[in-house]
């Protein structure tokens, strides 16, 4: 009797543990899948400012760029190259782009530093390079009224100076500026050690393998860079952006290089965009593999962001004199 009585109870303990079983392998099945993530919008303003107008202009490139709510802003350059590269013109403009209500990421253009020269005629760049760190990249978030984390290069104690460059992450998209100056990546090519470029040929060349090694592992959708020149990533083979044979090297070459290696082996997508004049009428992005490039001579743009769509991103581009 008692035996019988023992069975009865390790077959009932037997049965509700099958049961419990079963509803925890049903809960499992229904539970929630990680949404996918939503389309998105940013901001981007190609330097109107480099085609000799006034601030009026960037004012209003900034609010055309902010009508549609966007998650971000970039602004590539500050100045125009016959501005003063002076404190209060970097303060001034540092002011204006920090008004917005969305976060706004500087990316910096050679007409902001790489043109500008002493009292006595001397260049003064690496000076001002070094000022215009101090005033617009002084931790690490964007600016704007709704500030966005930010990642800086020079976290890294061997790259401490290389502020300018940081990259962020929006919906399974990793952001990044790089300094790459419109002129020739501002490679001089008089006799000597070109130390500038030089140096920031290393700090880009680590940063390229960080934004792509981080890509890679956090299996991102894409990786987007702007800059303020050309690298002609998606240009033909032997394609150089030296304008005669009378410069010695082209400034852009190593970047171009690494780029495209390192974009051979990610599964995502790579878009370029940078603050030159396209070639064309409405600026858009023209595919290389999965290597995209968007020259931005408008003065601003919206980018759409669409993941899981044939076509990841779509333009809209505009320009702030036009619209005036």
């Amino acid at each position: 009797m008692r035996g019988a009585r023992s069975r009865a109870a390790l077959l009932g303990a037997a049965m509700a543990l099958t049961m419990f079983a079963a509803s925890g392998a049903h809960a499992a099945q229904i539970t929630p899948a990680t949404p996918a993530p939503k389309a998105f919008v940013f901001g981007v303003i190609g330097h109107p400012l480099q085609h000799g107008r006034d601030e009026a202009t960037l004012k209003h490139a900034i609010e055309e760029a902010s009508q549609s709510n966007p998650a971000f802003i970039v602004a590539t350059g500050i100045k125009a190259a016959s501005e003063p590269c002076s404190d209060k013109l970097y303060a001034q403009r540092r002011a204006l782009l920090d008004e917005p209500q969305a976060p706004m990421i500087v990316s910096l253009a050679g007409s902001d530093w790489a043109a500008c020269m002493n009292s006595a005629g001397r260049s003064n760049a690496i000076e001002r390079l070094n000022r215009l760190r101090e005033l617009f990249y002084v931790d690490s978030e964007s600016l704007g009224a709704r500030r966005l984390p930010l990642t800086r290069l020079s976290s890294t104690a061997k790259f401490r100076s290389y502020a300018e460059n940081a990259h962020w992450e929006h919906g399974k998209v990793l952001f990044a500026t790089i300094n790459l100056p419109a002129n020739n990546n501002h490679y001089l090519p008089a006799a000597g050690r070109n130390s500038e470029y030089e140096d920031r040929l290393v700090a880009n060349r680590a940063w390229l393998h960080r934004l792509f090694t981080l890509a890679e592992r956090q299996k991102m959708h894409a990786l987007v860079l702007f800059s303020d020149g050309d690298a002609g990533v998606t240009a033909e083979e032997g394609f150089s952006l030296l304008p005669s044979f009378q410069s010695k090297q082209d400034g852009f070459a190593e970047v171009r290089k690494q780029v495209r290696a390192m974009a051979e082996k990610y599964k995502g997508k790579v878009l370029l965009i940078d603050a030159q004049k396209s070639a064309g009428g409405e600026p858009a992005i023209q595919w290389r593999g999965n290597v995209g490039h968007l020259n931005l001579g408008a003065d601003w743009a919206e980018i759409q962001i669409t993941p899981g769509a044939a076509a990841l991103f779509s333009v809209k581009a505009g320009n702030a004199e036009a619209q005036q």
